[in-house]
């Protein structure tokens, strides 16, 4: 059994992570100890530093292809990441980067389907919409990656169904396809719900109440939005996208007073 990594991240954290991932290093294996670097390198990709994940990744590259398909599977799927991921900012997506990108990923996948990794696998496919950005690549994509979810028995692959089905919807919205993309958000909340986190489940409800303004049914956004805010406001951590939201959704009921009011809560949180 290879490290489990998931216990050790905060990727909200990356610093930390990365203080928990070279405290383990100290006890574990050889194989579990690429795959740590792997993940210290994945640490610095969060912190947009990528030319130190870089560096990190390559001094294990020598002892890579001798290794175990989990600790190879990881390689190339960090080495995708310094080259194209969500925090690369656009400008830096150039053809050859995103070449560089594309073979890194599909070596992952390959390998991950080879190892029954189907987690890793699953990520891999989801991550190859950095690569291919538009949105009926994306759609692609994650089918493939959510026919791969669907089919596995392991617990780590269907894990994967919330982020899933929110990134079709999104792909989905960007195309028009409004109807679509609301199918796969409520998927995509009730995964959420499932798993518990309170964060994540708001994002859900925002993405739904996104869709339905875009199909014009702005009462039962309003309604969903409003509730966020309470929430939000609740927890400490007002959130400028629903505020955004609500002015947009004010300004498309003419009711400026309203749509005023949401316009100076969202430039009070910039």
């Amino acid at each position: 059994m290879s490290i489990d990594v998931s216990i050790l991240w905060d990727f909200n954290k990356p610093e930390l992570s990365e203080e928990r991932f070279r405290s383990a290093l100290s006890t574990a294996s050889a194989d579990d100890a690429l795959i740590l670097h792997t993940q210290i390198a994945r640490t610095y990709g969060l912190r947009r530093n990528f030319s130190q994940a870089q560096i990190i990744l390559a001094t294990i590259e020598p002892q890579i292809e001798s290794t175990s398909i989990e600790a190879k599977t990881r390689y190339y799927l960090e080495l995708g990441r310094t080259y194209s991921s969500a925090t690369h900012p656009p400008e830096s997506q150039t053809a050859e980067v995103q070449d560089l990108a594309r073979a890194a990923y599909l070596r992952a996948i390959e390998l991950a389907q080879a190892g029954k990794l189907d987690s890793l696998a699953i990520d891999g496919l989801h991550m190859m919409t950095f690569v291919d950005t538009g949105p009926e690549d994306q759609v692609d994509w994650n089918r493939k990656a959510m026919a791969l979810m669907q089919s596995s028995s392991q617990l780590e692959a269907k894990k994967w169904a919330g982020t899933l089905h929110n990134n079709t919807g999104y792909a989905l919205h960007l195309l028009g396809r409004y109807d679509e993309a609301l199918t796969e958000f409520k998927l995509a909340l009730a995964a959420h719900q499932r798993g518990g986190n309170p964060q994540t489940i708001r994002i859900a409800h925002w993405m739904i109440a996104w869709t339905l303004r875009a199909l014009g049914q702005l009462n039962e956004a309003i309604e969903i939005q409003l509730r966020l805010e309470k929430e939000c406001d609740e927890s400490g951590e007002p959130d400028p996208y629903v505020f955004e939201e609500l002015e947009l959704l004010y300004q498309a009921l003419n009711n400026k007073e309203r749509a005023e009011y949401y316009a100076t809560r969202r430039k009070a949180t910039m």
